[in-house]
């Protein structure tokens, strides 16, 4: 009996210490758990409502919510008497290693955050970057898909992207096409610039709104050299650009404008030699 009555008060007295932990543990737990997907919900509500791509909203979600649980599950431990000193130590020192060993792909993943969220250019504009220019056909969260002129992928890495300049065809709708074409320098400039607008504007997918724009570029040995430039939307540049070239060019030729071909002019010396 005395056995008895010692295991039960020392159940009881483990009960009343540890059982009272155990509880609260169990109850931060529970409460901590409701909070996290309060927390979760808000996030991606927020996420919405500032037009943050869904990919993006996705990933940044799952990473705060397994982060929060970690932290959850750390102060759980701490609040039943574990010690979470060396835990915490390993978990820093794994999370150092990961980073060193991903410099790059993490200097790539937060372009792609950068890229995702502030939106220099979005899918189906055309962009140049790194020496690439193309259409965007995919936006991940590492990398930039570009498809060439000459149908070609082109994969960028999107912290090189986010870090040099990007120019962006597309963003104000329309883009201008710049030709430079020689004439005699004979030629008269008024009709030639109402001939070559009114080849321009033949072109089904030259813009009428801005007017194609035709300009002495510059006088270069003897010949004039125009700056045609005709209006279009970015997805129809190379249309228009080989488009309204052969359109002027006939245009030229049916209305008897001279374009200058290049001369060589070769001078003779005279090497017969002197008598002494």
């Amino acid at each position: 009996m005395q056995n008895v009555s010692f295991y039960s008060t020392a159940i009881f007295a483990w009960l009343s210490t540890f059982g009272i932990k155990l509880l609260g543990a169990l109850l931060v737990f529970i409460i901590g758990l409701y909070v996290i997907s309060w927390i979760g919900r808000l996030l991606n509500a927020s996420m919405a409502k500032g037009k943050i791509d869904v990919s993006l909203q996705s990933f940044l979600s799952s990473l705060m919510m397994a982060g929060l649980r970690v932290l959850l599950l750390i102060t759980v431990a701490g609040m039943l008497g574990i010690q979470t000193t060396s835990f915490v130590a390993i978990i820093g020192a794994l999370g150092l290693a990961v980073g060193l060993a991903l410099q790059g792909s993490l200097a790539n993943f937060a372009g792609g955050v950068l890229i995702l969220v502030f939106k220099p250019f979005k899918i189906g504009d055309i962009i140049e970057s790194q020496g690439q220019s193309g259409a965007v056909i995919e936006i991940q969260i590492f990398n930039t898909i570009l498809l060439t002129p000459d149908n070609k992928t082109v994969i960028l890495a999107n912290g090189a992207v986010s870090n040099n300049t990007i120019v962006n065809y597309s963003r104000h709708g329309n883009i201008r096409v710049d030709i430079s074409l020689e004439i005699a320098p004979q030629s008269d400039m008024d009709n030639v610039r109402q001939i070559a607008v009114n080849a321009c504007l033949s072109h089904p997918l030259v813009l009428a709104t801005p007017a194609p724009v035709v300009n002495v570029s510059k006088l270069h040995e003897g010949k004039i050299v125009l700056g045609i430039c005709p209006f279009a939307k970015a997805n129809d540049y190379w249309t228009v650009l080989f488009g309204v070239q052969e359109l002027v060019k006939k245009a030229f030729d049916d209305h008897q404008i001279v374009i200058p071909k290049p001369h060589l002019f070769v001078t003779q010396l005279d090497a017969t030699p002197t008598s002494a």
